[in-house]
């Protein structure tokens, strides 16, 4: 009998496999890392051949380390970045690298080398649009496929299947050219409900009217809650599995890591506005849901089925978070390489510092933490950071107080985003918090002070790992939705409530915050040509 499913989470850096039981047990979790590599500014690249292997060798990893064998496994899901894989038409990968690299076909999803096209698909004036904030993101898929067909025609005259992530994952695993809801309704423009249809008048206009063609795009997307095949014997023999292992269709990562909190996480129940998910990584996603379609200013959304079968979908967030804080340690002299546990003991020796010295360590360190332009509330990747207060200390004391004052930042900015949301959303008070460092109770607790928001973070469970298993076993008929799955395969969570002391001390981080993103303004209208007669215009993102 087949009792347990597998997950497959790929993010930026590496591929993870968790091996679970039907009641939402985790019974081993590995992680393999992937490479990221810069052949120009702004271009970032992996190789679609070394996520796969990693890929691989997690899952073998998983299933070596629960004991599980491979005919015992009834579903495998796939979450994974919106990154972008260049395939021909028989499948095999072409380079998009200034290096031309052969492995080279993927386009991380953080790159940002298409913002000439991203302004071009923006002046196109489209009723898609509007499900996007007002204006595409550089990070989605339409501009990035306008980058390569202009800049690339020989590349683009050689395509035939252009995946998101995801999808290339589920096509690898079960030869299926089906293409998941979540991917193409958020990051390709497909019609929101699902099945989605592609916007084939948008395309035509902003001069992608082939990209059916070159991309393989299917003409409808697959909506969630059922199986797209099984694993083929090739992908069965590489995953350690067997023909019989139904494949769910893909979702986006932080979709993935919403199922997981939304529908499993224990907690009372509350009404939608009163909720919000925050799934933290190399980025930051905040995630809302609703039984209504909201858009605005910031956001993306609304996309219904794209997580929750039946449920809308809003998303906004932070292009840069874990990757900032990656950044820092690269730069500090007592830094060091930027591993997970390495992050963890500064953060565990930061909180030593707090209980001797107050809510004052770390000043007059300031901190605007847009060093790879912004998502939300204003969607602009050409904006830049700041750090203010350095002097000429390098220490490891030193490395602290700027991480922490980062890690302050990126939580008030958080706040800010949450706040200038729709109305529509409503307030959260409740923040479901999972991904990255959100386990460590410091910054588990430091986001609660600064949102205002109960945080309630997974006690021992990979939320979105298991999210992409409780979405497989769906797919699988294990359960007849993702609510009998969620009751099923619940987890406990840890309840952070916010401190009232600390949030009045973070009022004077919400000011200064504030007071950077308007001298970023002062500086950049300083630095700009002058132009007669035209006043300055200050903007707070």
């Amino acid at each position: 009998m087949r009792e347990h499913l597998l997950a497959v989470d790929v993010g930026t850096g590496s591929a993870r496999a968790g091996v679970f039981d039907l009641s939402g047990r985790q019974l081993a979790r590995c992680v393999v890392p992937i490479s990221v590599h810069h052949s120009l500014p702004k271009h970032m690249e992996q190789d679609s051949e070394e996520i796969w292997a990693a890929v691989c060798s997690a899952v073998r990893a998983a299933l070596a380390e629960s004991g599980v064998a491979g005919e015992s496994v009834l579903a495998i899901g796939f979450d994974a970045t919106c990154s972008l894989v260049v395939r021909d038409a028989v499948g095999k990968p072409i380079s998009i690298s200034a290096s031309d690299s052969p492995g080279l076909d993927t386009i991380l999803w953080m790159d940002h080398r298409a913002i000439a096209e991203t302004d071009a698909c923006n002046s196109v004036a489209d009723p898609l649009l509007d499900r996007f904030g007002g204006r595409l993101s550089v990070e989605m898929q339409i501009p990035k496929l306008l980058w390569l067909k202009t800049h690339r025609p020989d590349i683009w005259a050689s395509c035939g299947q252009i995946f998101d992530l995801c999808d290339y994952l589920t096509w690898r695993a079960s030869g299926s050219r089906k293409r998941s809801h979540s991917a193409l309704a958020s990051k390709w423009g497909y019609t929101p409900e699902a099945p989605g249809t592609p916007p084939l008048d948008y395309y035509r206009a902003v001069g992608l009217g082939d990209v059916m063609e070159r991309a393989g795009l299917p003409a409808q997307s697959e909506p969630p809650g059922q199986a797209i095949g099984t694993l083929t014997a090739t992908s069965a023999g590489e995953l350690g599995l067997d023909e019989q292992c139904l494949v769910a269709p893909g979702l986006i990562d932080a979709y993935a890591g919403t199922v997981g909190l939304f529908a499993a996480g224990a907690r009372s129940e509350v009404p939608f506005s009163a909720e919000a998910v925050l799934i933290a990584g190399t980025s930051s996603c905040i995630v809302r849901l609703s039984q209504e379609p909201i858009s605005g200013p910031g956001c993306w959304g609304g996309f219904r089925d794209a997580a929750v079968p039946e449920l809308w979908l809003t998303e906004a967030g932070q292009s840069a978070s874990g990757a900032f804080l990656d950044h820092i340690l690269k730069l500090h002299p007592a830094g060091g390489t930027p591993m997970k546990a390495r992050h963890r003991a500064i953060l565990d020796a930061i909180s030593e510092h707090l209980a001797e010295e107050g809510s004052d360590f770390g000043l007059p360190i300031s901190v605007l933490p847009d060093l790879h332009g912004t998502r939300s509330p204003l969607s602009d990747p050409l904006l830049t950071g700041t750090i203010a207060g350095l002097d000429l200390d390098q220490s490891l004391t030193s490395l602290h107080k700027l991480y922490w004052r980062s890690c302050v930042a990126l939580a008030c900015s958080i706040s800010h985003i949450i706040e200038r949301q729709p109305r529509r959303a409503g307030q959260p008070k409740r923040l479901l918090l999972a991904g990255g460092l959100a386990d460590h109770p410091l910054l588990s607790q430091l986001y609660a002070d600064a949102t205002g928001c109960d945080v309630l973070v997974p006690k021992d469970c990979d939320a979105v790992l298991l999210g992409c298993a409780l979405h497989a076993a769906v797919a699988a008929g294990a359960f007849a939705s993702v609510e009998e799955a969620g009751r099923a395969m619940q987890f406990a969570m840890n309840h952070f409530p916010p401190s009232p002391l600390r949030q009045a001390a973070l009022s004077r981080d919400h000011a200064m915050l504030k007071a950077m993103m308007r001298h970023r303004d002062e500086l950049a209208a300083l630095a700009s040509p002058p132009v007669a007669n035209t006043a300055v215009v200050h903007r707070v993102s």
